[in-house]
């Protein structure tokens, strides 16, 4: 299993306004082959920290490709700094704790 790993700062009004474009990136992000799913934590003030997992690199790597145009048109513009790469590599630990609602 792949990580990717961002922090995303959001400006709180494009942000607000913009849930509709978020949601239509999410679709089109899980819709790729190898897509594990998404972990985002609101860390305030706009600012979200985003876990990315992959099923494995290749399919990290395409879905990087395929995502990009998507990225560009809906996640950027809301953005009030660009998007800052923590890093990228294999999980070596997941012990599957449930998500939350809050």
């Amino acid at each position: 299993m792949q990580a990717v790993l961002r922090v995303n700062s959001f400006d709180p009004a494009k942000l607000a306004e913009g849930q509709g474009q978020l949601e239509e990136f999410n679709q089109i992000h899980a819709a790729q082959p190898g897509f594990l799913g998404t972990v985002t934590v609101d860390l305030g003030e706009g600012r979200q920290f985003v876990l990315n997992l992959w099923d494995n690199e290749e399919h990290r790597l395409s879905g990087l490709r395929a995502l990009g145009p998507a990225v560009e048109r809906l996640v950027n513009p809301l953005l009030a700094a660009p998007s800052e790469l923590i890093g990228v590599g294999p999980v070596i630990s997941s012990d599957g704790l449930p998500a939350t609602g809050s």
